[in-house]
């Protein structure tokens, strides 16, 4: 079974949230990754098949454009 990790972001636009999925999914190409942004937490979630997802690279990937993203307790 897949591990998730949910995170709080501010990517409120859809052709913003399509940009950073190109590039999460470059990175990451075996984890299935989605945004809500339909949510009040705008939510990014990760699925990695193997393993924990690692949070500190999910956030510094869109960090490094200029957006927000907090992981959420669980």
């Amino acid at each position: 079974m897949p591990e998730v990790e949910v995170f709080r972001t501010d990517v409120a636009c859809p052709c913003i949230a399509t940009s950073l999925l190109r590039c999460l999914r470059v990175r990451f190409p075996t984890w299935r990754i989605t945004f809500d942004l339909d949510d009040c937490d705008r939510i990014l979630r990760v699925a990695s098949p193997a393993g924990p997802p690692d949070a500190r690279a999910v956030a510094a990937l869109l960090h490094a454009h200029g957006h927000a993203c907090t992981p959420l307790p669980d």
